[in-house]
């Protein structure tokens, strides 16, 4: 069974859906520890809720960035966690952890990558005219959002859309295609090769229009 950490700043939406992934079957692993830097992040409460232990560790607290996330590498690896999920985490993350969790951190990114990377991405859309947005799931690198893209699902983009419209069209299948990479990796069907994610079983799976 796979062991997960989980790193988020917010209300952490992502979050729940692996909590109701792995409380549904879909996915077989185990939470080990959620790590908020925001120690009002309704994340926190949805941690409580399942009995999953909660750490707030705020930046300002440590010397440098180096010393941060040195210790989140650090209390990641006391609990055996063997893969590092980023559900709406506001920070880049730095060298530090990811050289303890190379190609070991996923990231969901509510744009079809590499457009419309950093904040806003539904917003840089509209404002753009894009046709079809969606999201993406992806290894992180020291780069913003740069990491070898893992699974994307595609959403159509309408000329009455705004921020708010497209964001919640785009969350929904957030919700899907997180947890459904979290199982391709659980299931040894991820492998690296550059900046390519190979899935082991069919090409089908790197792009879902209708995840499952």
């Amino acid at each position: 069974m796979l062991t997960i950490g989980v790193l988020a700043s917010g209300r952490g939406s992502n979050f729940q859906s692996i909590i109701d992934s792995i409380d549904s079957g879909f996915l077989k692993a185990k939470i080990a520890v959620l790590i908020t830097d925001n120690p009002d992040a309704y994340a926190i409460e949805r941690a409580k809720k399942h009995n999953i232990e909660s750490l707030v560790l705020k930046p300002k607290d440590f010397t440098d960035k180096n010393a941060y996330y040195s210790c989140i590498a650090e209390e990641l690896k006391m609990r055996g966690v063997e893969l590092v999920i980023l559900a709406g985490f506001m920070r880049v993350v730095g060298k530090a952890l990811i050289d303890q969790y190379r190609n070991k951190i996923m990231n969901i990114h509510p744009a079809l990558l590499p457009s419309f990377p950093g904040l806003h991405g539904q917003k840089q859309a509209v404002d753009y005219g894009v046709k079809i947005s969606g999201c993406t799931v992806h290894f992180v690198d020291e780069g913003m959002d740069t990491g070898a893209i893992i699974i994307q699902a595609a959403v159509p983009v309408y000329h009455d859309d705004t921020e708010d419209t497209l964001s919640e069209r785009i969350l929904k299948q957030e919700h899907k295609i997180f947890p459904y990479a979290i199982r391709l990796y659980s299931e040894g069907r991820i492998s690296v090769e550059g900046r390519k994610v190979i899935i082991k079983g069919g090409r089908e799976d790197s792009l879902l229009i209708n995840p499952p």
